[in-house]
Order: structure tokens, then C-alpha cells, then sequence
């Protein structure tokens, strides 16, 4: 399955901590005579959180949101693969003027001058780079925070209406997990589910403010 850009990994834990919630259903509190609940009386599943991202079979609103963010940055992306083109190209330029034989009439000043310029730009795309690197991730969670906090809430509400006490993300980012039955996950039905109830271009509705 195809999957968006592994730069939302800049994102994993995000992902991870919110959505991976620990479901406890709200219970009296104890007697003092009754006897102490059995772990069988957990329910456990298991959800895998990279398959959000899936661009065919995740959650369309992330998908769609994080494909958007992405875009803005495309001129950034343009921009820099020019400026490494035009590097090279006065890198060339340089070496054949190099290379010349004697006598070739090529002039030290226009070598030192090619030189310098391509140190500029040298300088100039670091910088750039540097720039989008910045602000790529932050760019990227501030579009998907949102989306993710809305997916925690459906999912501890989904997990509640299954009985789910304890859910553990199976993605690799994850606990580690040897053995476990496909009964036990959840993912597919989960996004099924929020896709139905959320389509990808349904507005996020902002969290509460505190009171």
C-alpha cells in the first residue's frame, strides 16, 4: 500500500500518543467484601496507526490534509532543485575552464569569479534548506494536530462502545507485539468508521475551550 511522504514521521509521536489511548470504563468504587476484578474481564485490541496515512485506505481527512500541507511547500522544493542544478552547472563550467590547455586564454579572474558564485548559492540553499526543514514539520503538525485530536476522541468513543479496556497501537513505531490474533485488530473497522462519519472534506471542528 502506498503511503504519504515518510516526513510525517516528524509526526510519529504525534500519532502515537494521541491516538492510542487507554480505554477504562468508569466503575464503583470497590467494597471492602467484593472480591478484586479478574483480568479477564479486560478486553484487549489492537489498532495500527501507520495505516492512517494510507493515501487508498486511510482516514481521507488526514490523507487530504496532509497531501494540502504538503503542496504549499512544492515551491520550495522547485526552488531548491534548481538552485542544485545551477550548482552543477558551475561546477562544470569551472572544471572545463580548469581543464583547458594552455595557452586557451582562459583567465584566472573568470574562474574565481564562477567560484564565488557558486559558494553564494552555495550558502543561499543551505540556508533555504534549512529554512523549509523548520518549518516543514511544524507546517505539517499544525494541519494534522487537529485532525489526530478529533481521531482520539472517535476512537476512545469507539473503543467504549466495543468494551475495549486497554488498546495498543500496533504500528512499527509502537509496542512490540510477537503474537496476536487478527481478531484482536481494529484498525480496518476504525477508519471505516470514521471515514462514514467524517468525509475528508467535512470542516474540523476546533476542541473545546476551557471553561
Amino acid at each position: 500500500m502506498r503511503k504519504i511522504n515518510r516526513l510525517l514521521t516528524a509526526l510519529a509521536f504525534l500519532a502515537a500518543v494521541a491516538v492510542a489511548p487507554v480505554f477504562a470504563q468508569p466503575k464503583p468504587a470497590p467494597q471492602p467484601t467484593a472480591p478484586s476484578a479478574s483480568a479477564a474481564d479486560s478486553k484487549i485490541a489492537l489498532i495500527n496507526t501507520d495505516e492512517f496515512l494510507d493515501e487508498k485506505q486511510g482516514i481521507a481527512r488526514l490523507v487530504a490534509a496532509a497531501k494540502k500541507a504538503d503542496i504549499a511547500f512544492e515551491p520550495t522544493r522547485k526552488d531548491l532543485q534548481q538552485m542544485q542544478q545551477r550548482m552543477q552547472q558551475l561546477q562544470d563550467e569551472i572544471t572545463k575552464l580548469q581543464q583547458a590547455p594552455p595557452g586557451a586564454g582562459v583567465d584566472p579572474k573568470q574562474i574565481q569569479a564562477k567560484s564565488d558564485q557558486l559558494e553564494q548559492l552555495k550558502t543561499e540553499a543551505k540556508r533555504k534548506q534549512e529554512d523549509a526543514e523548520a518549518a516543514y514539520p511544524k507546517k505539517i503538525q499544525e494541519a494534522l494536530a487537529p485532525i489526530y485530536l478529533e481521531i482520539s476522541r472517535a476512537l476512545d468513543a469507539f473503543g467504549r462502545a466495543r468494551g475495549i479496556t486497554l488498546l495498543l497501537d500496533a504500528a512499527k513505531m509502537g509496542p512490540a507485539i510477537l503474537i496476536a490474533s487478527d481478531s484482536l485488530d481494529i484498525t480496518r473497522a476504525f477508519i471505516n468508521d470514521f471515514n462514514s462519519k467524517n468525509p475528508a472534506t467535512a470542516s474540523v471542528v476546533p476542541p473545546p475551550k476551557p471553561k
